[in-house]
């Protein structure tokens, strides 16, 4: 028999959406999947942001310019009018919306699952000025901020950093530039602030995690955010560190941010929830499952290494893989059939989020949990860092590596006041290329990026041995399956034994689909395919066999506690370095970590992606 991959004690070398809708509803819904799926698209894709589209996807797309979306909704036999809006299917969909963030907000309720014990505020709506919003404009100065390396930081950097945090938490807490109010950005955004009135759907909330909003969203949040740090200090060249992670000197938590006092003052970098036995450790895990492991600092690096070169290269190898999931108007947070969440944000982002947060706090206050996150200064520089594994990845120049192009992403668009006070919209597709937002990073690396060299390991063909217990086809689970114990399962690959040429056109990825979890918890489980290791060793986080990680901080509708999502693993790579390229079924073992109990799994599936140029 072979060892099941076992949490680390050792030293080693989507649920269906409530169904509200009519029966002839439910008919036209039938109809347009099965022909072409409709779009309303609020804004087009030039810079014109006001020239509602409709648009036909796929490869036929067609574009009717000036199509009002409530008299083309009438246009369909009277279906659908000003008074049964929230009911229309995802059949007709349009770019995410965020409404007036300032007019109409409510009370964080999401996510926060023991909320009378919370250490922060749900409240978390943005100050009023009375101004309208206003749409963004490209900054006009010549100056690139540049962004450096926390660890690496200059005295007058850092001491730059320190004073800016400090001339922000100065502000009076009602001023929209406040510490706090900076802070309640992220809770609104996550927690359920706010929701899709803007698209028709009051009743639906906003969720900018779990899709591919996660990226721009967070980009333009602290695009901002720097911003308003510089004109605080009257620095218009002020620019964030980032946490650079990804390199071994960087991966301990910068030093700036853990002393308490500093020349007889507060420090103004300081939290006081975090973990502190992480902070004593220093070294992060990028794979942090909840618990430590009991491994070489050295081990550690290594494995972190391996998680990155994961979460840019064999995990997001195409545009689904590492933005994740299309998330349109209409679609619920809770109930959304498909959501996928992107490689970055399941893996290195949120271990990050969860091994700073204080474990002994009722909702893993600060860093571990959405509504409090943006209390810890160490947020944004974990952001910062996130924000540029979407620049690196994008610069590895590897097919397949592009941005979504779909209008439903290009135009989605959020709210933000900006560094004077001005409420302004801002769309995805504006902040694709970061020179023209004029900023960019410092890299300080002498070589080739250590985790581009980081593949794992190819297993030692002797090493391996072939399993003698009987493992179930796919075919022959009942799904949904309950992930309360470890889940081994066999896996029909859609082909064996590819050419180069063949590999260069598709990826073959695991897709895990209808995953449903309870949304209030901390959520963990690996994922290992073709684990052939010899009895009494264990697989790791570090070796060939380990696919990733499906993991999600608290975030979702308390009132509807279980979330639906789906995750995606690049094969094509791990498939060859098990030596396991010619078998006709892969297997796959799912294994627990946390927050499991609840856990269903409503689909398993290998499939081709084609690489797009």
């Amino acid at each position: 028999m072979t060892s099941s991959p076992l949490p680390l004690t050792s030293t080693f070398t989507n649920p269906p959406t409530i169904n509200t809708l009519s029966l002839s509803q439910r008919a036209f819904k039938a109809r347009t999947n099965q022909t072409h799926r409709f779009r309303i698209s609020r804004t087009g894709a030039s810079d014109d942001h006001n020239d509602p589209q409709l648009i036909l996807p796929e490869t036929k797309k067609l574009i009717l310019p000036n199509v009002d979306r409530r008299n083309l909704l009438v246009g369909f036999g009277g279906l659908y009018t000003t008074a049964n809006l929230t009911s229309l299917p995802s059949a007709v969909a349009a770019p995410i919306t965020s409404p007036d963030i300032t007019s109409i907000c409510k009370d964080a309720s999401s996510g926060i699952q023991n909320a009378d014990k919370a250490v922060r505020t749900r409240k978390c709506c943005p100050p009023s000025l009375g101004k309208k919003i206003k749409e963004f404009k490209f900054p006009r100065e010549k100056i690139t901020r540049m962004r450096w390396p926390a660890h690496a930081g200059t005295r007058k950097q850092v001491d730059q950093y320190r004073r800016a945090i400090q001339a922000m938490r100065n502000l009076p807490e009602d001023h929209p530039h406040s510490f706090v109010n900076q802070a309640k950005i992220h809770c609104a955004y996550c927690n359920g602030g706010y929701t899709q009135v803007d698209n028709g759907f009051p009743d639906i909330e906003i969720q900018i995690h779990n899709s591919w909003l996660f990226f721009p969203f967070h980009r333009w949040y602290l695009y901002f955010y720097e911003r308003i740090l510089g004109k605080l200090i009257n620095d218009p060249t002020f620019a964030l560190p980032f946490w650079k992670w990804d390199e071994p000197v960087g991966m301990p938590i910068p030093e700036m941010f853990l002393p308490k006092v500093v020349n007889g003052k507060p420090n103004s970098l300081y939290d006081v929830y975090r973990d502190e036995n992480h902070i004593k450790q220093r070294i992060v895990d990028l794979d942090y499952d909840g618990k430590d492991k009991d491994i070489t600092n050295q081990t550690q690096v290594l494995c972190n290494l391996s998680t990155v070169y994961r979460d840019l290269v064999r995990n997001g190898a195409d545009t689904i893989s590492f933005f994740g999931g299309e998330y349109v108007a209409g679609d619920s947070p809770v109930g959304n059939g498909d959501p996928s969440v992107g490689s970055v944000e399941a893996g290195s982002h949120t271990a990050v989020h969860r091994w700073v947060g204080d474990r002994g706090q009722p909702n893993g206050e600060d860093m571990g949990n959405f509504y409090s996150a943006g209390y810890d200064p160490v947020f944004y520089i974990h952001h910062s860092n996130v924000d540029r594994m979407w620049k690196l990845w994008k610069e590895l120049r590897i097919r397949g590596h592009n941005e979504p192009t779909d209008p439903d992403w290009l135009n989605a668009s959020y709210v933000f006041y900006d560094e004077n006070e001005e409420l302004v919209r801002v769309y995805n597709k504006d902040c694709v290329n970061i020179r023209k937002l004029n900023y960019d990073f410092i890299e300080n690396s002498r070589e080739v990026f250590p985790w581009r060299k980081s593949r794992p390991t190819r297993r030692n063909r002797k090493s391996q041995v072939e399993p003698t217990a009987p493992v179930e086809t796919v075919d022959n689970i009942k799904f949904p399956v309950r992930l309360n114990k470890i889940l081994k399962i066999k896996v029909k690959r859609p082909a064996v034994n590819r050419s180069e040429a063949e590999k260069a056109k598709a990826n073959e990825v695991l897709v895990i689909r209808k995953i449903r979890y309870d949304s209030g918890r901390f959520v963990k489980f690996d994922v290992f395919v073709n684990d052939k290791v010899k009895p009494g060793e264990i697989t790791t986080p570090c070796d060939p066999e380990y696919a990733g990680g499906f993991a999600q901080l608290p975030h979702n509708d308390m009132k509807s506690m279980f979330m639906g999502s789906a995750a995606r693993f690049g094969l094509t790579e791990l498939l060859e370095d098990t030596n396991t390229d010619g078998e006709e079924y892969a297997t796959v073992t799912l294994v627990p970590r946390t927050g499991c109990d609840d856990l269903t799994i409503g689909e398993i599936k290998i499939q081709l992606v084609p690489i797009l140029a």
